[in-house]
Order: C-alpha cells, then structure tokens, then sequence
C-alpha cells in the first residue's frame, strides 16, 4: 500500500475581503461520510474548479468530488488581485516579458478566458465579476516609463497591440496625479475574483458535482484500484485523484525543494461615500498593475462588484512553511497605507476596513507541476503567480490528463521541465527575503 499524508494545512491570515464585500454565501456542506466518486479533486479555486468544469465537458455522467479545506473563495481565489491577463506577466523580469515562446502563452491565456467566459455564461454568472476592460501599466519614473516602452516594443514585435497615455489621460482614469504615464493593453480580464468562482462553483454543484468544503484533505493511500482520500469528516475511494492546491502540492511529498512561496498582502478601503468619491474623480473601475513586477497594483472598483472601494496589493516574503506572519501582515499594512497616501492625498488618512496575506507559490525556472504525478494521480499545481488564468490552464490541463485527453494545453504542460532546485535553508529564506526587500526598495515609487 502507498500514500501520501499532507505535512501541513492551509493557513490563512485576514479575511478574504474579495469574498468578505459579497456577503454570507450560507451554510457550508462538509463531507461527512464515506463514499466513492470516478474523480476526487483536491482544493476549489480557479484550478480546482475549471478542472470540475473540464471533467464535465470530457465525462458528463463521471461522478465528480471537490474537496476544499476551507470556503468557497476564502482561500487564494478570494486574496488576489483578480486580472485575468492574456499577455506575457513574467514576475521574474523586468518588464514581463516572458524567456519562451510568448506567443504560445499567449494563445494559451486566451484559452483560459475563453474557458471563464463560457462559465460566466453557461451558469448566468454576473457580468460586473467578469469584466473585459484591459488594464494599464502604471508608471511613476523615468525608470518605470523605460520598462513600459520596452515591453511596448516586445509585444509589438509579437504582433499586440497597446497604446501610450500620459500623465493627464492617467489623472482622468484614476484620480491620481502620481503616475507619469501608463501603458493599455486591451485583453486583460478584470475579475470580482471571489464572484466568479462563487458563480463557478454554484454551476458545477447545480449539474451534479459534489463540492464539499471545510473538507480538509489530511492524505490519501492505496486499497487495491482505487485512491482513498481521507478527510476528518469521511473519505471517497476513486480511481483517480487531481491535485490543485498549488504550492501544498509539496506538503503531499511532490516537487520537494524545489517550489518557493511566497505571500504578498493587500488592504481594501471601506466603501467610498459621495464625498470620497467626489474628492477622488476618475473612473469607477479600473486596474493598474506596477511597470516593475516589485511594484504596488492598485484597482477600483464599484457598486457592481461589490462596493465602490480601493484595493492596493504590494510586499512580497518567502515563507517555505507556509504559514503567514502576522507581524509581515503588519509590515506591509504600513508600506500599503502610506502607497494609498501617496497616489491619493484627497483620501490620504483613510483607514482600510481589509488587510490579508495571500499565498503563491512560483518555480525558479517558472514551470508549473501539470503531469501525472504518480499513478491514477494528477497535478495542476504552481501558477508562477498567475493564479487566474494560470490556474484555470493548469485545472483543464490536469483534468485533460485524467481523462486521456490530449490538446495544446496538455502538450505545454507536460513538456516542461521539471521545477529547477531551491538552494537549501537557511540560505534559501534569508537570500531570498533580502532580495525581494531590495527589489521593493527599488521598486518604491512604483
């Protein structure tokens, strides 16, 4: 007999303000028996749940179940910032441009939010939490206005098109005087993420997937032809288990040493009255990610995607154990408050109703862990970061894999390299915290 025990659980710091904003989603329904299914997929965020999806497409009458440790949307799909982008986002370089073949990735991107437009309008999900408006670079430096132009040119090179604007066409979107310039691209996805897997998941569970949350998976062993994946509450014996738990795939004993996470943190305004909202000016919805990847990403959002409020997402640590810092939460509260200061005096002062830690986990090579992991078992794991569109290609990739199904998206996946090898502890924390510092210092006006 063989198995694997998860190590560790996951943990999270502050709420889920994504999720908080939509309000109660009801009564949790937790697996409390034992059972059998023809799929077990472990964890519900963008990956688990296009997985589900996937499975449906491929095996409409296959006995789907999902098992997620906490609530829908309160894990990573309710903490990050919720672009869906179709364009190279390498979080390594210096100005997102990808090493490979960026017009493959590309492709692939487009597929993922194809795929989530077709959920969005299979299961009537609301068109506020699935908006196609594109997104802006932002800049604020000479520095950072080089690293758009560049980028510029290397998506023209590719054939994409953007388009320049400058200080006043920033102004009037944003409100804010600080950028020098940005740079639009059209393609990008702005999602209310939390709303959208919420409407995902209602879905999936309308056309007879089992989803079963507070279900922490604690491990799963071999009986005979079959997986047994156990949770406090019960068990489900099937033939093949899909693992989408991102960076916990190491906690189940897969790609040991060599993924690295990492938790970035956000706050969120409380809902701006008519007098805030005058005082700030510009658009009611909006998002710009940072020129420098080490950069602060700022959105706006409105009464349509829950409240007219202000998120801003900066500061990145190394935490190999997965557990998050109240006293880094604290940090970046403090960094996040005085960028928010900084890009909006009108508001400045105003305290944030939300502050939260959300893991990610990335590859020095930036490879994903998508292939058959061990027999009957399947990853989709390790989104480099890029957990909406990333993770939605990795749960259709794994699923696809299930099912011995081939496309474009297996034939990527499984061609990758293996994740590239960490440098042992405690070199390895204290290095890479000392640069992501140093990279946040650098990248400070931005």
């Amino acid at each position: 007999m063989s198995g694997h025990t998860a190590r560790r659980l996951p943990v999270q710091l502050g709420p889920a303000a994504w999720n908080a904003i939509l309000g109660s989603q009801g009564a949790a329904r937790a697996l409390a028996d034992d059972r059998t299914a023809d799929f077990v997929i472990v964890g519900a965020g963008f990956a688990g749940l296009s997985a589900a999806r996937r499975l449906r497409q491929l095996q409409p009458g296959a006995r789907i179940a999902v098992l997620e440790a906490g609530r829908i949307a309160e894990g990573a799909a309710g903490r990050n910032s919720g672009f869906m982008i179709d364009l190279p986002h390498e979080l390594t370089s210096e100005d997102y441009a990808g090493a490979g073949d960026d017009r493959v990735m590309i492709g692939l991107n487009r597929q993922a939010i194809a795929f989530a437009r077709g959920a969005v309008e299979a299961y009537g999900i609301d068109r506020n939490y699935f908006d196609p408006v594109g997104k802006v670079n932002g800049a604020a430096s000479p520095a950072a206005e080089a690293h758009n132009e560049s980028y510029a040119r290397h998506l023209a090179s590719l054939g994409e098109g953007s388009q320049m604007l400058d200080a006043q066409a920033m102004r009037e979107l944003t409100g804010s005087s600080h950028y020098l310039s940005g740079l639009y691209t059209p393609g990008t996805v702005m999602l209310q993420p939390a709303g959208y897997i919420r409407g995902l998941a209602a879905g999936l569970a309308a056309e007879g997937v089992d989803i079963f949350e507070q279900s922490p998976v604690t491990g799963f062993e071999r009986r005979g032809a079959d997986w047994v994946v156990r949770s406090p509450g019960g068990s489900i014996a099937t033939a093949r288990v899909i693992l989408t738990v991102n960076g916990h795939l190491e906690s189940f004993g897969f790609a040991r040493g060599g993924l690295m996470q990492l938790f970035l943190y956000a706050v969120m305004t409380p809902e701006l009255d008519s007098r805030a909202l005058a005082r700030l000016g510009g658009q009611p919805r909006w998002g710009i990610t940072p020129s420098d990847p080490m950069g602060t990403t700022v959105r706006r959002i409105d009464s349509g995607q829950g409240g007219n409020r202000i998120v801003t997402r900066t500061c990145a640590t190394l935490r190999p154990n997965t557990v998050p810092s109240e006293a880094e939460l604290r940090r970046a509260r403090k960094v996040m408050q005085r960028k928010f200061d900084t890009r909006f005096p009108q508001l400045a002062g105003m305290r944030m109703e939300y502050a939260w830690a959300g893991h990610l986990c990335l590859t020095l090579n930036g490879v994903s862990v998508t292939r058959e992991v061990d027999d009957g078992v399947f990853s989709g794991c390790v989104q480099n970061g890029l957990g909406t569109a990333r993770g939605t290609l990795t749960g259709i990739g794994a699923a696809e894999l299930a099912c011995g199904h081939t496309s474009p998206i297996t034939d990527h996946f499984t061609a990758e390299a293996a994740p590239k090898r960490l440098p042992p502890q405690p070199f390895q924390q204290i290095g890479a915290n000392a640069v992501l510092r140093w990279k946040e210092w650098r990248a400070s006006k931005e």
